[in-house]
């Protein structure tokens, strides 16, 4: 399957191939993401690490955001 992904912090859209059942996590394995370091959106919701994702989803990373 084939999943857009958008990725906020370098500002680009990618697409990423992947096994049929794969999840956001397997996504995430693929772009070499640490899952703690970003939250991801479908349709702008957001989406758990094992959600399954279906073909040309539109996945939204963004970084998370911390500081004191």
């Amino acid at each position: 399957m084939n999943v857009n992904v958008f990725m906020e912090r370098e500002n680009k859209k990618i697409m990423v191939e992947l096994d049929e059942f794969s999840s956001l996590k397997d996504l995430l394995n693929e772009l070499k993401i640490n899952p703690v370091t970003v939250i991801a959106t479908r349709n702008d919701e957001l989406i758990p690490e094992n959600e399954k994702l279906k073909d040309y989803d539109e996945i939204k990373i963004m970084p998370v955001i911390s500081g004191g």
